[in-house]
């Protein structure tokens, strides 16, 4: 027997539009938000009060962050392509990584992890000194900026713990950063990546789809970045001012 193509997510018809299941009109327009939507369109289906307002904080955190690499990249590309703004936000998503903003998939497989574990408290420390002693780059740790600590990460905690999240990967992650803290003999701020990998956790996201939200929440922030770039023209000022920033050391 051949095996049929399928698609639980959406279908349409002449008469109708249906995600997961709901009618588009009837069910969700004027009835269901942004956030509740792409929840429902993600897991199947709609969140629970307490899980909305984690995953709308979490679409939020990321959103906006100054003229980092994404915005950057975004407004050279629009002075490039000005007729093509999507060309110029896709352009600026590219820079969500291993390094920017999508970090939080990598710190939620290391929370899997330690969460599958029986003695978390011997995960902690033997994962801290694992990623010491190899040197690697610790996800969900550390920001170039924010020093002691990222300001997002313990309200981001508050906002979950308050809006009634278990708070099992939350714990761990706090567990752990004492660990990491202890290992490498200094003060390592959990990062906002880092509580957004343990908030998605909370609400059921896997670690896998965990950049998929970094990514939509960036594009937002990158449209008001196009946005001013019509207005300002920065992008051809950006590229001036690296260029005359280098000097020539060649032959």
């Amino acid at each position: 027997m051949t095996d049929t193509l399928s698609t639980e997510i959406s279908y349409t018809t002449e008469t109708e539009i249906r995600w997961r299941g709901l009618d588009l009109m009837q069910d969700i327009l004027g009835k269901h938000d942004f956030a509740e939507t792409m929840f429902l369109l993600i897991t199947g289906r709609l969140p629970e009060a307490w899980e909305k307002t984690i995953f709308d904080a979490s679409l939020i955190t990321l959103m906006e962050h100054g003229l980092t690499p994404h915005a950057i990249v975004a407004r050279l590309v629009a002075d490039s392509n000005p007729d093509q703004i999507q060309v110029a936000i896709s352009s600026g998503l590219n820079c969500v990584g291993d390094v920017f903003a999508g970090t939080m998939e990598g710190c939620g497989h290391l929370l899997l992890e330690g969460l599958a574990s029986d003695n978390k408290e011997d995960w902690c420390h033997s994962t801290a000194r694992a990623y010491r002693e190899n040197r690697r780059p610790l996800p969900g740790f550390g920001h170039p900026q924010h020093k002691p600590d990222d300001p997002r990460s313990p309200r981001l905690f508050e906002i979950a713990r308050n809006a009634g999240a278990p708070g099992e990967a939350i714990t761990l992650l706090e567990q752990f950063s004492q660990a990491v803290d202890e290992t490498y003999g200094r003060h390592l701020t959990i990062n906002a990546t880092g509580a957004l990998a343990a908030l998605m956790l909370e609400i059921g996201i896997s670690p896998g789809i965990m950049r998929g939200i970094a990514v939509t929440s960036r594009a937002a922030g990158l449209t008001a970045h196009i946005a001013e770039e019509q207005k300002t023209h920065s992008g051809r000022r950006i590229w001036t001012t690296v260029e005359n920033q280098f000097a020539y050391t060649g032959p």
